[in-house]
């Protein structure tokens, strides 16, 4: 997760940006914030999904083999 001054960060840059315009360097560093939002919001999905397990109505484990191949790569040993 991103610290809340970055995320407001953001949310000025973009709020000025259709407002006034933005400078080089303001877009220069709009466009950065952004990629490293992407990309801790990327790591987050990632981790949240290869950590799910699916189960049917019955309560069978019907998780698909490549994700709970990755699972069990994942594991740390004890």
């Amino acid at each position: 997760m991103l610290p809340k001054e970055k995320i407001q960060r953001i949310n000025y840059l973009s709020k000025k940006s259709k407002e006034a315009g933005l400078t080089v360097e303001e877009a220069k560093e709009q466009t950065k914030l952004r990629k490293e939002y992407l990309d801790t919001f990327r790591e987050s999905m990632r981790g949240t999904i290869e950590n799910v397990r699916v189960f049917d109505p019955n309560g069978d484990e019907v998780t698909p083999a490549k994700l709970r191949a990755k699972q069990q790569r994942s594991k740390p040993l004890n």
